[in-house]
């Protein structure tokens, strides 16, 4: 491995550190659990299922930040579609008990149908269970929300190809980059969230990792596409508690 890539990445990890020392306060058993495991579905339904009895009311657990911090890279993206009849569709990929696709929901002018979909049951059972229990009020009465079990390197099998209109990943390929066996698994979220994505779509990563390792593999694994390639570009979205995050903005561009 190169000096520089190593370097990069040890940045990375030390930054996954501070974060897994921040949860390991009020999850202990979890920290190897977390750093070796987070591509599997067991670790989070255990992570969520604990984080939840810790308290007698419901809180929302956000990764990175919330909405706030992020809600001037994604709310001007939000527009009307062409074809009155089709919303414009939103996934939040990855979304474990975030409040970040409620919010989107509650904050758009425009109809929206915003799609949080999660691998871990639980998570998508505790969403499903607050939004029955405190209604959301949408930002426009057609917008629609929907809490989704799905495993995010199987998208194919729920949406078709050229199908959404913003992906929006707020740490969620951070963890299958940063797990023992989850490499293969982040490639393949990128390779079909490109796919499904429209040529008009775009694809928002939000991640603590720096630009130097992250577009290195986007680049990489994008050549490994066939019939879809992407533009990628990166803004800073700031510094908080001593941690540097930015957006990646990753754009299709299918084959004609």
């Amino acid at each position: 491995m190169a000096p520089l890539l190593s370097n990069v990445l040890l940045m990375s990890y030390r930054r996954l550190g501070k974060l897994v020392s921040v949860i390991s306060r009020n999850h202990s058993s979890l920290t190897t659990e977390l750093i070796e495991n987070m591509d599997k579905k067991a670790t989070w339904d255990r992570f969520y299922t604990e984080n939840r009895g810790r308290t007698p009311n419901f809180k929302n657990f956000e990764w990175f930040f919330g909405f706030g911090t992020v809600q001037d890279f994604i709310l001007p993206l939000l527009h009307s579609k062409p074809d009155s009849d089709t919303l414009f569709q939103v996934l939040d990929l990855g979304c474990g008990t975030s409040a970040l696709g409620l919010d989107i929901y509650n904050n758009s002018f425009s109809a929206v149908e915003v799609t949080c979909a999660d691998i871990s049951p639980v998570a998508v059972r505790f969403m499903q269970e607050q939004i029955r229990t405190k209604a959301a009020e949408p930002g426009n009465p057609d917008s629609r929300l929907e809490f989704l079990e799905l495993d995010c390197t199987e998208l194919h099998q729920h949406y078709g190809s050229e199908s959404l209109d913003l992906i929006i990943d707020k740490g969620t390929t951070d963890a299958l980059l940063r797990s023992r066996e989850g490499r293969g698994k982040a490639d393949q979220v990128l390779k079909q969230s490109l796919r499904v994505l429209r040529s008009s779509g775009l694809y928002l990563q939000f991640s603590d990792e720096d630009p130097d390792a992250r577009l290195l593999w986007l680049e990489t694994v994008g050549q490994e596409l066939g019939g879809v390639t992407a533009d990628v570009c990166v803004q800073e979205v700031g510094d908080l508690r001593g941690i540097c995050y930015f957006c990646y903005q990753i754009r299709p561009r299918h084959a004609a």
